[in-house]
């Protein structure tokens, strides 16, 4: 077997286990390429489709309706086009479908289309939508806001510098109309910024809606976003979109920079000339929303990446909210420790009140890449584990946990002596970093060196260097 005959076998297996569907048709619109997704989307047999006439098996379609005689006519693509329809099953299917001309030598040889069954996401989509029109609109008394938990200002807990500066801002805002952006690490606390500013503010009665901008294909965000009249797309029912649901309110979108930069030129419309227009609409809808974005990437590096709209940035970016993570501002682990001790305490049914001095040591120590999210979560779990007569939280309750008390985590400004040489401060970081990995693994120096990614032989020269024990 040659290569060119390996291709292929690898090529046909791909294209027929993808859960995306596939369907070619030739220059006579007869069926050459129809895989296994496709025809679970659709409810048929390949063997229905293959070598046949599209019209011939889809009588419902003409040459206007069928994206790929269209295609295959015009020569032109059409991506990213939403679809729902009934297929041959008799079940409601909708799908993001993108059409593709086929050429060889500059001729039309056929047309291709790729598919991507979003049924579920788009009823869950649907879900999130009529739940947000009942929170606003049930017992006729407007949006209620006992249906969720609201947080305020005094849900945010700390006293370091970077995170009082953060408040303030927060406070400052909670009363203009102005558009806000938070920029936060995730597990910062960037929605409870958001929920405190709404909550916190002039328009606290209104809705107070949030949307994750990444969880939602892009077709079917810009319908959440701005609503859809009948026949916008196939399938396409008149309903109100979340902009129109959180009128006088505010609404929050989460990590912006995930969205796409044509929906990002639509939002940056919307904010500037405020009004929206349904997808498949024709009038103009205004609106009064206070919108807040949060990103998770620092917002300029989003821009020279390519992942956030300079022009947009500039929009919203109108007050800027830079909340620290967790270890710049370590003075405060202490006092959230207790926080949320005192919270699963009543959760749980637990009467712990402290912790060991040696935990709280290492968690000083620690990074926290999950920010406070990770340490709420690291509590939880040791109150779950610690017996029933334990009143500290000691180092062995922390089971699911025990990354927090690895030696690797090293802490660079306790090991650096800014004032000595250059060479004389990298040995002294080279010489931590062994001695760490070596009492992490009980001295053995294969296990270390492997660790470490260096030769046996070359660990060995570096501890018989610094003088260091090992076995």
């Amino acid at each position: 077997m040659d290569k060119i005959d390996l291709n292929l076998i690898v090529l046909q297996n791909i294209l027929h286990h993808t859960d995306i569907g596939i369907h070619v048709i030739d220059k006579n619109r007869k069926t050459i390429l129809y895989n296994e997704a496709m025809a679970k989307l659709e409810g048929l047999k390949i063997e229905q489709v293959i070598d046949k006439d599209l019209l011939d098996i889809f009588p419902s379609l003409n040459e206007e309706t069928s994206t790929l005689i269209k295609v295959l006519t015009r020569k032109e693509s059409i991506l990213d086009k939403t679809q729902s329809y009934i297929n041959f099953k008799g079940q409601n299917i909708v799908s993001i479908n993108s059409t593709i001309p086929l050429f060889f030598n500059g001729e039309i040889v056929g047309a291709l289309e790729i598919a991507k069954d979003i049924t579920y996401i788009k009823k869950l989509s649907d879900k999130l939508i009529d739940l947000q029109q009942e929170l606003k609109t049930i017992n006729g008394k407007g949006y209620n806001k006992d249906k969720i938990k609201n947080y305020t200002f005094k849900d945010i807990i700390g006293s370091n510098e970077k995170m009082i500066k953060a408040i303030e801002i927060a406070r400052r805002a909670a009363f203009s109309p102005s558009s806000v952006l938070i920029y936060g690490e995730t597990g910062t606390g960037k929605e409870l910024f958001a929920q405190s500013i709404h909550y916190g503010g002039s328009r606290r009665n209104k809705p107070f809606i949030a949307q994750n901008c990444a969880s939602i294909p892009e077709t079917l965000l810009e319908g959440i976003l701005f609503g859809t009249e009948k026949g916008g797309f196939t399938g396409a029912v008149e309903r109100e979109g979340i902009f129109q649901q959180a009128n006088g309110g505010t609404l929050l979108l989460d990590e912006i920079n995930s969205m796409s930069h044509g929906l990002q030129a639509k939002l940056l419309r919307v904010l500037q000339e405020g009004y929206i227009r349904r997808i498949g609409g024709i009038k103009d809808i205004p609106i009064d929303v206070k919108v807040i974005a949060t990103t998770n990437e620092e917002p300029l590096k989003s821009i020279e990446n390519g992942t956030l709209r300079k022009d947009l940035y500039y929009r919203l970016n109108v007050i800027y909210i830079d909340i620290p993570p967790l270890r710049e501002r370590k003075d405060d682990i202490s006092t959230l420790a207790n926080h949320f001790i005192t919270k699963y305490n009543y959760l749980l049914g637990r009467v712990i009140v402290g912790i060991d001095e040696e935990v709280l040591e290492s968690f000083y120590k620690y990074s926290w890449p999950g920010n406070v999210r990770e340490l709420e979560n690291s509590i939880e779990g040791a109150m779950n584990y610690a017996p029933s007569s334990r009143k500290h939280l000691q180092r062995g309750d922390f089971v699911s946990c025990s990354k927090i008390f690895s030696n690797k985590n090293i802490i660079m400004n306790d090991i650096i002596n800014i004032n000595s040489p250059l060479p004389d401060v990298i040995e002294e970081i080279e010489k931590k970093i062994i001695i760490q990995f070596l009492e992490d693994n009980q001295h053995n120096v294969s296990k270390t060196a492997r660790e470490l990614g260096i030769k046996r032989q070359t660990l060995q020269h570096k501890i018989k260097k610094y003088l260091l024990k090992a076995k």
